[in-house]
């Protein structure tokens, strides 16, 4: 396949280089396709984004508020976050990100998705780390700094790449009893924690989040991979205080 290719922008983080590129391949179609790598890894592609709409639309539906209140972890390309405005019933949605440099990819609208959420004024980003927002009790703190304290309809996972491949080695703290139930403090009652993986369903894992939520569910999205010519799948778990 012949390409055409741009890298965007490219910036130092504390987890190495993150860069923003974008390619057309002309075998697939006119339209740019963009890419988000950290160092050598590979994290996200605009090709491939139906799961991370189905992030949004699976937890979404499960909510049962009529003015919901919703948290994004990990903004990536966007797509996330964008899916949750499109619910009609969100009146305000944080994304939490702990790299300034995607957040100013959106800002300056590098990104297909930026102007739109720019745009939308029930969106806004939060410089932070997920973990240690969600490592702090509601009583004592939480996701939004201009709100501490307040809870959510909604908390909505897409930062490691499972339950079991971190995208940072400390991020494993997280996927404990403990530390599930802290976060489980900022939701209101019935609200939903839902999560991406890049693999299927895991047992051991859907074991771990029945010993903080009363309900889970674990789905399998797929979607055609074009450059293997066959489907691809990845996983949403949605889980009800």
């Amino acid at each position: 396949m012949s390409l055409l290719f741009e890298e965007i922008d490219s910036q130092p983080s504390p987890l190495g280089e993150i860069s923003l590129r974008k390619r057309v391949i002309p075998a697939l179609g006119p339209d740019p396709i963009y890419e988000v790598r950290l160092g050598d890894e590979f994290l996200m592609s605009s090709m491939f984004v139906d799961a991370e709409v189905a992030l949004s639309t699976l937890g979404l539906a499960a909510t049962k508020g009529e003015k919901l209140h919703v948290v994004v972890g990990g903004l990536g390309l966007g797509y996330t976050a964008e899916a949750a405005l499109k619910e009609t019933r969100v009146e305000h949605l944080l994304v939490v990100d702990a790299l300034d440099t995607v957040i100013h990819w959106h800002q300056q609208e590098k990104v297909p998705l930026g102007a739109a959420l720019n745009a939308d004024p029930r969106c806004r980003y939060v410089l932070g780390s997920f973990f240690d927002l969600a490592g702090q009790p509601a009583s004592t703190g939480g996701f939004d700094p201009q709100q501490p304290g307040k809870l959510f309809d909604a908390i909505l996972l897409d930062i490691d790449h499972s339950p079991t491949a971190f995208l940072n080695a400390s991020n494993a703290g997280f996927y404990t009893t403990e530390n599930l139930t802290t976060m489980a403090t900022q939701l209101k009652t019935n609200g939903i924690f839902a999560m991406w993986s890049q693999d299927l369903p895991d047992d051991n894992f859907k074991a771990l989040l029945q010993t903080v939520f009363c309900e889970v569910e674990a789905h399998i999205i797929s979607f055609y991979n074009p450059f293997q010519n066959k489907d691809a799948t990845n996983s949403i778990y949605v889980c009800r205080k």
